[in-house]
């Protein structure tokens, strides 16, 4: 039997005016500590390698925090299923998560389709501000920073140590320089890399453009500017690796982990990837193990170098009913002490400038010095909604052009072609 109304408006009533901290009565008289609040539970969606690498800080979070508590789930290991995972549950319209770990490729899609908050209202506008500035790039979209980068890491070149006296100074000369040791003998391959058709390549793909010269977006007219002649030699250059045996037939179908075990395996000169290969490469026993240098990727003759800026970020999902608590777990987890952490154990490149600046940090983990020097040629893709779409494009031509005996201008040409199909259907274009 339900309570008439009159009486439901005067036990709100009643409940309202008793404080949160006092006692209730119990039936003999004896006043009793009224039950302490539950702690809020932030729920937080993450891919599998960031939930061991930050299993350490969210249970420091947890003990030092008993109001809030960090729940996490282990979201799959692959960027773009994590994406699915957590796009259809918003698209359902009741996300089950407050906060998600993202690539810095998906901001502007997620912040165009309404799936995010606003960070400034919680964090302040300076949120980023101390920041490296480098890292700064990509967590914005229209006048709303959307997300907070947890790392600031940007592909490298790895090369062998015991076989060449120094890193290259563009990428022509290394690519004599791998010839060089395959006609030695000393390497099968001279030079692997990420050319499956993911979007790993576009960021391949994107740093040689940049290294000839080239450029993926025209942000003038807001177009794709695939047909330069700079452009062609780029991607004329990277099939050719694969033609001539540079690089193996089976690079078009490498992702990461691909390319580092064949490089580890002690076969290869250069390999391009990111920082955490470091630490793969380093552990004791390894054929390539003590014989490792890196630096950031070079261009072309005449042209500079530079890796895609390949950040992962925390970002407020759109409906959480607790926007606060989730604002503390992002502070925290993005912190100075987390990201410490996160160096030491992981070898990820940190946003803060005072940890590039501490000098027992810099001595333990050499690689912190020159992911500075790298993070300051960081790469940004295209900051559009319509990113994945263009990517996939890119990646499509890219792989075919990898796998075939296309010709560079006619791979160019279509996705040339099909990226402006797709701009002009939405009237959209990328910003700078």
């Amino acid at each position: 039997m339900s309570l008439m109304p009159s009486r439901r408006r005067f036990l709100r009533l009643l409940l309202s005016a008793v404080p949160a901290s006092s006692t209730l009565m119990t039936r003999q008289g004896r006043a009793s500590p009224a039950p302490s609040p539950q702690p809020e539970t932030v729920r937080l969606l993450m891919p599998a390698p960031f939930v061991d690498a930050l299993a350490p800080a969210v249970a420091r979070f947890n003990r030092a925090h008993g109001d809030v508590q960090i729940a996490v789930t282990r979201g799959p290991l692959d960027t773009e299923a994590l994406s699915d995972l957590a796009s259809g549950s918003l698209l359902l319209g009741a996300s089950a998560f407050d906060l998600l770990l993202m690539d810095i490729s998906w901001t502007a899609r997620y912040a165009a389709a309404g799936w995010l908050v606003p960070l400034e209202p919680l964090l302040g506008e300076e949120a980023m501000a101390q920041m490296v500035p480098e890292a700064r790039l990509g967590n914005a979209f229209g006048d709303h920073i959307w997300r907070l980068p947890l790392s600031g890491d940007t592909a490298l070149l790895y090369w062998r140590t015991d076989l060449l006296p120094h890193p290259p100074r563009n990428l022509q000369e290394m690519e004599a320089m791998a010839r060089d040791l395959q006609r030695r003998g000393r390497v099968r391959w001279g030079y692997v890399w990420q050319g499956r058709q993911y979007e790993g390549l576009s960021c391949v793909v994107l740093e040689m453009l940049h290294a000839f010269g080239g450029r993926w977006w025209n942000h003038v007219s807001g177009r794709t500017d695939l047909l330069s002649p700079r452009a062609l030699e780029a991607c004329a250059w990277l099939a050719n690796l694969v033609r001539t045996g540079v690089s193996p037939p089976g690079v078009a179908n490498f992702a990461e982990n691909d390319a580092l075990q064949l490089f580890s395996s002690g076969e290869v000169a250069f390999l391009r990837n990111w920082p955490y290969a470091w630490g793969l490469l380093a552990r004791e026993g390894g054929p390539v193990s003590g014989r490792v240098g890196v630096t950031p990727l070079v261009g072309a003759d005449g042209w500079a170098g530079g890796g895609t800026l390949g950040t992962w970020g925390l970002s407020l999902l759109a409906g959480s009913p607790r926007p606060q608590a989730a604002a503390r777990v992002i502070r925290w987890l993005t912190g100075v002490e987390t990201q410490r952490e996160l160096v030491v154990s992981q070898g990820y490149a940190p946003t803060w400038p005072s940890l590039y600046a501490d000098a027992d940090l810099r001595a333990a983990h050499p690689l912190l010095d020159i992911q500075r020097r790298a993070l300051r040629t960081a790469l940004v893709r295209p900051i559009t909604p319509l990113y994945a779409q263009l990517s996939d494009v890119l990646q499509r031509q890219i792989n075919g052009l990898l796998t075939s005996d296309l010709p560079p201008e006619l791979a160019l040409a279509r996705a040339q072609e099909q990226s402006d199909l797709i701009l002009r259907a939405t009237g959209a274009r990328a910003t700078p």
